[in-house]
């Protein structure tokens, strides 16, 4: 596999948290539909300042597509 650094301007990203958080908020994923051809997800507990991974839309909607599958 290979690995690519790029960098995303995501200061101006709104982002979307799953519904499968808890009701707090703060126990899942948060991603964006903002950047055509890839999804940031970061950390719902982190907003603001933790870290964000990049996937191509393509990886992201294969992964999400096996996790539906069980």
């Amino acid at each position: 596999m290979k690995i690519f650094r790029t960098e995303y301007d995501l200061t101006t990203t709104t982002w979307r948290t799953s519904t499968y958080s808890g009701a707090s908020g703060g126990d899942c994923l948060e991603t964006s539909d903002q950047h055509p051809g890839v999804v940031p997800v970061r950390d719902s507990k982190l907003r603001g300042g933790g870290p964000v991974l990049v996937f191509r839309a393509d990886v992201w909607a294969a992964f999400v597509t096996d996790l539906k599958a069980g």
